[in-house]
């Protein structure tokens, strides 16, 4: 098949080398010029995925896949052509923005030939591929779909740095909004994909119909909505325990031996693409929803608590020296997508002191671009915050951290043997 990948970030391009690599031929499309050139010269764009740069230089070369930035050059006759464009939201409103994907499926819909099978995989609002994208498809092209084209929804359901892994662990879910689409769909990802087995499920691994785009629309927001409500209370339980002294993480574990309860594990923020912001997408077509908005909020607050409880142990933050260890949203991962440094950075700021910020896999000028002021290991410091898990900072002791007053665990991630001699907090600890 001739397949175009829209969006060729950290989902879309491991996508499209996975197409690749099941004898496809692949074009991806994106409006980065330095991305698409990347990619053409056969170069990992982007640290992290496992298996991506061996990937790109064996398919590249190979003219198994190539990138561009005209559509023109990669829709015309394409048998499928899987979305995976940012999808934004407001940050004020909780409404989602559609301009880039608006965009693109605008420039998608001008090239669109009869045949097409167009898979949406961003996450989206419960009825957003029949009440927005069909019909501004059908309104552009003068193709119907069902007949001319069809249109799907299949989330993706991967996490990166485990792309390839996560394809083969999880069921492709497939929304249709017809039978002839869904059968297209169906064969479509059952050609690209291979499926690890999984006796714990209620049905063999591989690709599900989910029966409407609805469906599996809703699927994706509601299982990464149940980890931010699960997180949200983890964290509740957790700032309980701070109040009556008890070790929450030894509660969690006690509560998870008995196959009812999974619940997460609290911590001082919740990151990322994903988690922070598909419950947004949820409530923007249920906003009765209060749980999910409840625990939204309540996730929010986490900075603003650790930075409290600093406080409280050493005393006004005022021309105090602090580093929060950790830009990304989370550790192993050269991504600040609403990450939590940036409410701890300025929590601490508001209060007066002088905030720093370290990060294995970011430089000082990477560093600044998020206006930042770098840390180095073994320069003086008031107060350490752990924000992000990298592995780096496993091992991280009070010898890295010269005059350490406190060190500030806001994952629970370090060793307390390690900081013996040193006050160490933890959440709900």
């Amino acid at each position: 098949m001739k397949i175009a990948v829209v969006a060729t970030g950290k989902i879309g391009l491991p996508l499209a080398t996975q197409y690749a690599s099941m004898g496809h031929e692949v074009v991806g499309v994106d409006v980065n010029q330095a991305l698409v050139d990347c990619i053409n010269r056969g170069e990992e764009p982007f640290p992290g995925e496992a298996g991506l740069a061996e990937k790109l230089a064996e398919q590249v070369p190979a003219g198994k896949l190539r990138a561009t930035t005209d559509y023109a050059a990669a829709i015309p006759g394409a048998d499928a052509v899987v979305i995976v464009v940012p999808l934004l939201v407001d940050e004020e409103t909780w409404q989602p923005d559609f301009g880039w994907m608006d965009a693109a499926t605008r420039s998608l819909a001008e090239n669109l030939t009869p045949g097409t099978l167009i898979s949406y995989e961003t996450t989206l609002p419960v009825g957003t591929t029949r009440g927005r994208w069909m019909p501004m498809i059908e309104e552009i092209s003068g193709l119907k779909e069902g007949e001319d084209f069809f249109l799907v929804f299949s989330p993706e359901r991967v996490l990166t740095g485990r792309v390839y892994a996560d394809l083969k662990k999880y069921p492709k879910l497939v929304g249709g909004l017809s039978e002839a689409g869904t059968k297209k769909a169906i064969e479509f990802y059952e050609s690209v994909l291979t499926f690890d087995e999984r006796p714990d499920l209620a049905q063999p691994n591989g690709v599900w119909d989910m029966g409407t785009a609805e469906a599996a629309e809703m699927a994706k927001l509601a299982e990464t909505t149940y980890r931010d409500v699960n997180i949200g209370l983890a964290n509740q339980f957790a700032r309980y325990a701070d109040t009556v002294g008890v070790d929450v993480y030894k509660v969690i574990e006690a509560c998870n031996s008995q196959p009812f309860s999974h619940i997460h594990r609290p911590g001082i923020a919740v990151g990322g693409h994903c988690i922070p912001v598909y419950p947004r997408l949820y409530l923007s077509t249920d906003p009765a929803a209060d749980i999910v908005r409840t625990a939204r909020n309540y996730n929010a607050t986490m900075p603003s608590y650790v930075v409290d409880r600093v406080q409280q142990i050493v005393g006004d933050l005022t021309g105090q020296t602090v580093v929060v260890l950790g830009a990304s949203y989370r550790g192993g991962v050269k991504e600040t997508a609403v990450s939590g440094v940036f409410p701890t950075v300025a929590e601490l700021k508001a209060r007066g002191a002088n905030v720093l910020v370290h990060d294995p896999l970011f430089n000082a000028t990477e560093l600044a671009a998020h206006g930042f002021d770098a840390y180095e290991l073994g320069n003086p410091v008031d107060v350490a915050i752990l924000q992000a898990d990298h592995a780096e900072y496993l091992d991280l002791t009070a010898t890295d951290l010269p005059g350490i007053k406190l060190f500030a665990d806001g994952r629970n991630f370090t060793k307390p043997e390690a900081w013996v001699g040193t006050p160490r907090i933890v959440i709900g600890g």
